[in-house]
């Protein structure tokens, strides 16, 4: 006998059998046992995740002669030739390969025949969404009043594509993806029933791979099964599916939140020596970085071992989640870099060392300790300012207000300012956390409005380029986006294109009601001066201490 996958071996024959789906099979049972079927059914949700093996079933419960509460009883002679494809009542059709006007005129002179032996013909259109315009409209009439002995199920993975004609005409039910719960709980059964040894932990990790989708599932175990006559281990499972060794990743990682450039170009240089490909290893790095900072929120990975999230827990205590994001927002641009260099190599060296030198730039951490341990100051009393500058020595002392206080310099010592002190005595480097007097007013242009509009527009190169940007007014009818993480030499190319330009104009002038000059402005490459400690002399103010 031919050998069948396990995926078709174990496929559901009824609908107690499929797991996940309890609010589509208990309606579908009702509609059964009560004799209130539709004419026609869209089942739509990603891949694997039980349309067809429904479809398949409600095509035998209907027709079954003797159903059981809704189920079809698999025995009956209607039942076993529905299964093993001989009653010619049922047709499947796949509509990625049968997708043309002549298919579906074939459906629409058949429906006009009675069935042969079955109570009803019933047509499973698999990708419908694949059929062509000209298809979809001879198909309408026929959806929408066919004979009383004829059904249609449709099944597709993107019901955005069918045309609202078509989904007006069918009773829709969405398939949603599998918890790793239930997928875990069918392949045991699988498992059980097929002598298949394996840990819970592969199970697990199977279940994660997955990504909802029992099928996928299914064919990962079938896969490991064929390998190994042993005990299916995590170990194994990660091999087979290629999931990388972590590590040169670990490693490459603490390299740059270590401030070590050293460290993490003899990394890079390990995996140039073994011919890995960079491009694929950064979005491994991208990745790790991205799991770093869900541990570091939640505490909580399912991929990954227990001394690799030991390890993954010892990293994330070297970087703050600013940082993280920071450093994953300076690969990605890199990452574009790469796709578009011919000197993947020189851009991937230049592209790490920059990482861990904006790492050891980067005071923020610290800045903002600072400046929570003088915040509580204020709020004990024990700090008070007056300004010298603009009072006499003898003038009373104020307390400064603590939201005058919330800033970053690089040392303060026990000083704090107030916004007017600032101003004046504060060199033009520091970065103030306040508004500037010339931003945009937000309910004139609301910028996030704008980046959603081009991403649902479909304009994603230009949503991406211009994510994480800032505008402000730099004159009468003149906008700057300013770009915090850097203007890459890909992201200007991609905003200096001219479709681009109109397709930005044109939504800003929607929101706004005005035709806006824009500008832009790499925060990055701004020059900078070194801020030094200023003394209590320089800053012209007098400081009491309250013991």
């Amino acid at each position: 006998m031919a050998y069948i996958a396990l995926y078709r071996k174990f496929r559901p024959l009824k609908f107690e059998d499929m797991v996940g789906e309890e609010h589509i099979t208990k309606t579908l049972k009702n509609q059964i046992i009560y004799g209130r079927v539709g004419h026609a059914y869209l089942f739509s949700g990603g891949r694997g995740t039980g349309k067809t093996t429904s479809a398949k079933i409600l095509a035998r419960a209907v027709n079954c002669l003797n159903p059981q509460n809704g189920e079809p009883c698999n025995e009956c002679e209607i039942c076993k030739e529905i299964l093993d494809g001989s009653l010619t009542d049922v047709i499947e059709m796949d509509a990625a390969s049968n997708n043309s006007v002549d298919d579906i005129r074939e459906i629409r002179d058949e429906v006009n025949f009675l069935p042969t032996k079955a109570k009803y013909r019933v047509y499973i259109i698999d990708e419908v969404h694949m059929l062509t315009t000209g298809a979809f409209n001879a198909l309408l009439k026929t959806l929408e009043e066919p004979p009383e002995h004829v059904k249609f199920i449709l099944a597709t993975t993107e019901p955005q594509k069918l045309p609202t004609t078509i989904l007006s005409r069918c009773q829709r039910f969405d398939f949603k993806k599998l918890s790793n719960s239930d997928i875990v709980k069918r392949l045991k059964i699988i498992c059980k029933e097929s002598e298949i040894k394996i840990s819970e932990e592969a199970l697990e990790l199977i279940s994660v791979l997955a990504e909802g989708a029992m099928r996928d599932g299914i064919s990962i175990l079938e896969r490991c099964a064929q390998e190994s006559t042993e005990e299916i281990s995590e170990e194994l499972v990660k091999e087979l599916v290629g999931i990388p060794k972590l590590e040169y990743i670990s490693e490459i990682v603490k390299g740059i939140l270590e401030k070590d450039e050293i460290k993490a170009l003899n990394v890079v240089d390990k995996v140039i020596d073994e011919g890995k490909d960079l491009y694929n290893f950064l979005w491994e790095i991208i990745k790790y970085m991205k799991d770093i900072l869900i541990y570091k929120s939640t505490k909580k990975l399912n991929i990954y071992s227990k001394d690799e999230i030991k390890e993954i827990e010892e990293i994330s205590k070297l970087a703050s989640n600013e940082k993280i994001l920071n450093i994953i927002y300076l690969l990605s641009s890199l990452e574009n870099d790469i796709k578009w260099s011919t000197q993947k190599t020189i851009m991937f060296q230049t592209g790490i060392i920059r990482a861990c030198l904006d790492i050891k730039n980067d005071g923020l951490d610290e800045l903002k300790e600072r400046v929570t341990k003088l915040e509580n100051q204020i709020e004990s009393g024990n700090i008070k300012v007056n300004n010298t500058k603009n009072s006499n020595k003898n003038a009373n002392v104020k307390q400064v207000p603590k939201e005058e206080t919330t800033f970053y310099a690089e040392e303060l010592g026990d000083v704090i300012l107030s916004d007017n002190d600032l101003e004046s005595a504060i060199p033009k480097e520091i970065n103030l956390k306040k508004e500037e007097k010339n931003d945009i007013d937000t309910t004139n242009i609301n910028w996030q409005n704008i980046l959603n509009k081009l991403k649902t527009s479909g304009k994603i190169m230009l949503f991406t380029s211009l994510a994480n940007t800032n505008i402000k007014q730099i004159g009468d009818m003149i906008i700057e986006v300013e770009f915090p993480n850097g203007l890459t030499p890909f992201v200007q190319k991609i905003l200096d294109d001219s479709t681009n330009k109109k397709d930005l104009s044109k939504i800003i002038f929607q929101e706004t009601g005005k035709e806006w000059q824009i500008k832009y402005k790499d925060l990055k490459s701004s020059s900078t001066t070194k801020v030094e400690t200023k003394k209590d002399e320089d800053l012209g103010i007098d400081i009491n201490i309250i013991e």
